[in-house]
């Protein structure tokens, strides 16, 4: 499967993301990486209580003090280093995790082809 590069680790600062779109099972999909506490996360951007987005658009994905990763619609509460829902309606689902590689100062994720 191809690879594509979905963000540069200097665009990267705690608490700030970065958006992308790729391919899966043939149908586009959003995904966000961000750092927290030094180390790079990747998910999907869908909600696991209801499939909508996390961020609801504005790019926003961490709770105020920046603890979490909150989801804008429901409340639902993520663990931001496994994706764990801890509070809200989907509580001890889990985000879905984008596998990533670093390399070249870029995060790298496999797709599929358009």
């Amino acid at each position: 499967m191809p690879q594509i590069a979905v963000a540069r680790l200097e665009d990267l600062r705690d608490q700030q993301s970065v958006k992308f779109r790729f391919r899966r099972e043939g149908i586009k999909r959003d995904g966000f990486a961000a750092l927290f506490k030094g180390e790079v996360i990747v998910y999907e951007n869908i909600c696991r209580h209801l499939p909508i987005s996390i961020d609801y658009g504005d790019n926003r994905f961490f709770t105020g003090d920046g603890k979490h990763i909150i989801c804008q619609t429901h409340g639902a509460i993520y663990e931001p280093l496994t994706g764990l829902c801890t509070r809200g309606p989907c509580e001890g689902a889990s985000l879905f995790k984008i596998p990533f590689e670093t390399r070249d100062g870029q995060i790298w994720i496999e797709t599929e082809p358009n």
